[in-house]
């Protein structure tokens, strides 16, 4: 008989892992420069040119170009803007004028470059975007971008404020995500015939106005379970708040803390004073900044709320860093059952922000057969790339 374990998905090697999320870190921040200088997207569009990259060769420059302004859905009188910032952010820098890159980043480039291209950060003249000053300031490393790329373990207790409206910034681009359902509105964009006619019914048959309809935002349906031992302490107050931002435009997600104890916080996130709710749920999580039982954890997690919370449109968010001291067999059997019951399951590790990490440990490996994404979560900027993964 086989055994059970053959009967699981495959899911891709580490190293393929690692470069699909560093390709999804640039398209993050190619876009974000794009928005700076006027051209709209949302975080569909970014999804867009992430899987139009999966069909071309990217190590041929005018492929990628041509697959981003056609996914991306670039209007012809921004191409001369386009094709400026992608030549700084996507060729390779050849310009010994080309300004170096900041010292935030230079750590963190393996997660955030994508193979075959290194990329070029060079602040727009005003005869190559046009005269206004705003779109010049917004190419420089405002203080807003040195937040967006700081990391997490180098956040202070004054960062907090700050933080909050990024993640809540962030946050809010899942309300791009559009459901093939369509509903009435004032604005639509297709004409409902049926109601329209309905509707005349109340003036005698005279269609005094058409009614229209758009596609409905669909918002996830998320599950977050976030490690809060003493190994995760710089961080896990930053992804806690991230989880608060999540919840206050995805009504239905749920959030666990754990570390070796589980415990439920989604009835104590509150939109209120975010200093005060952070600082609430650490008093009520069981030793906090303690010891950690992923495996044990995990499993209590399907023993008890697994049918409750997860079903199959559900994306499951794992934030650790993936340092178990528990049995890794009871890592591995919740594994199974998550990966059976949820739609997918992203895994968040801090440690992948030092581009010398690699999943070796105990934990780690056990888990990372049965996850279908690993990703950094040591910055905003991370976070940020992860957000087209919750979009597909």
């Amino acid at each position: 008989m086989a055994s059970h374990d053959l009967s699981l998905p495959r899911v891709k090697p580490p190293t393929t892992i690692a470069s699909e999320a560093s390709l999804s870190a640039h398209i993050a921040r190619f876009a974000a420069r794009l928005r700076s200088h006027g051209i709209d997207l949302s975080l569909s569009d970014e999804v867009d040119g992430l899987l139009a990259l999966q069909l071309v060769d990217i190590r041929t420059e005018e492929e990628v170009l041509f697959a981003l302004r056609t996914a991306l859905k670039i209007n012809r009188q921004h191409w001369s803007i386009f094709n400026l910032i992608f030549d700084q952010m996507w060729r390779h820098a050849d310009s010994p004028a080309a300004l170096p890159e900041p010292r935030e980043n230079k750590r963190k480039t393996a997660d955030r470059t994508p193979s075959g291209f290194r990329p070029k950060e060079r602040t727009p003249t005003r005869d190559e975007v046009g005269e206004n000053n705003e779109c010049n300031k917004a190419g420089g490393y405002t203080p807003e971008e040195q937040m967006r790329h700081k990391t997490f373990d180098e956040c202070t207790s004054e960062d907090f404020v700050a933080m909050q409206q990024l993640l809540d910034r962030l946050a809010g681009m899942l309300k791009t995500r559009y459901s093939r359902r369509r509903i009435l509105a004032k604005r639509g964009d297709v004409v409902d015939l049926r109601h329209s006619f309905r509707g005349s019914l109340a003036f005698g048959g005279e269609m005094i106005e058409l009614s229209k309809t758009t596609r409905a935002v669909e918002l996830p349906h998320l599950v977050l379970l976030c490690d809060t031992s003493g190994s995760m302490d710089s961080h896990s107050r930053f992804l806690l708040m991230f989880a608060l931002s999540l919840k206050k435009v995805a009504p239905r997600s749920e959030t666990f803390a754990f570390n070796t104890r589980l415990t439920r916080l989604t009835h104590w996130l509150s939109p209120g004073n975010v200093t005060s709710t952070v600082e609430q749920l650490a008093r009520g999580v069981d030793d906090w900044s303690g010891g950690t039982r992923i495996g044990a954890c995990l499993l209590e997690f399907t023993d008890s709320w697994l049918t409750q919370t997860v079903c199959s449109d559900t994306t499951l968010i794992i934030l650790s860093d993936g340092l178990d001291q528990g049995d890794p067999d009871l890592l591995k059997e919740a594994m199974v059952r998550l990966r059976r019951r949820a739609r997918r399951i992203i895994w968040l590790n801090p440690l992948m922000g030092d581009d010398r990490y690699r999943p070796e440990a105990k934990g780690m490996k056990t888990a990372l057969p049965y996850i279908h994404q690993l990703a950094p979560a040591h910055s905003l900027s991370a976070l940020e790339a992860m957000l087209p993964l919750l979009a597909t």
